[in-house]
């Protein structure tokens, strides 16, 4: 809280997200992040998914809401979340491909919402990320777009 107070007072409000998003990263482990490593081991007690991989997973999500997406392009593709629920390596997969959208890797960003719905069609066809990417890159194909990201399209229900 203190450091959101001082970024919005001495910096313009453009730039206060970029600074946080430095300075979270290069400020000392959090709370959250000494307990997971103290934990060792993700597990699922209350269907938390907390420990180690949970807050890596956090790390990419706040990196990419706050607009630093090359940290979420670093560093979503190397979290392993296979020991995680379905639910969250789905959410992890749609924020990876936020990220790597925004990085202009479509096909990257394609095979992983392809991926999570492999693992969570339901979750992928309802989650307003995964709809607003696909419905954005296909309204910027010049031609038609590829059968995946067509099919996909289709199931999803955007166009």
């Amino acid at each position: 809280m203190g450091i959101d107070l001082e970024l919005r007072s001495s910096r313009p409000t453009r730039n206060w997200r970029k600074s946080r998003a430095t300075l979270l990263r290069r400020s000392a482990p959090t709370a959250t992040a000494t307990a997971a490593d103290r934990l060792g081991t993700d597990a699922n007690h209350v269907w938390t998914a907390f420990g180690p991989t949970n807050v890596a997973i956090h790390r990419v999500a706040t990196a990419a809401e706050l607009g630093d997406i090359q940290v979420a392009v670093d560093l979503g593709p190397q979290i392993d979340t296979t020991g995680l629920p379905t639910e969250r390596r789905t959410r992890h997969n749609l924020e990876v491909a936020r990220a790597l959208s925004a990085h202009n890797r479509m096909d990257d960003a394609l095979a992983k919402v392809l991926e999570a719905e492999s693992w969570a069609p339901e979750q992928v066809r309802s989650h307003y990320l995964a709809r607003e990417l696909v419905l954005t890159w296909v309204r910027g194909q010049r031609g038609r777009p590829s059968r995946n990201l067509a099919d996909l399209a289709d199931r999803l229900r955007v166009v």
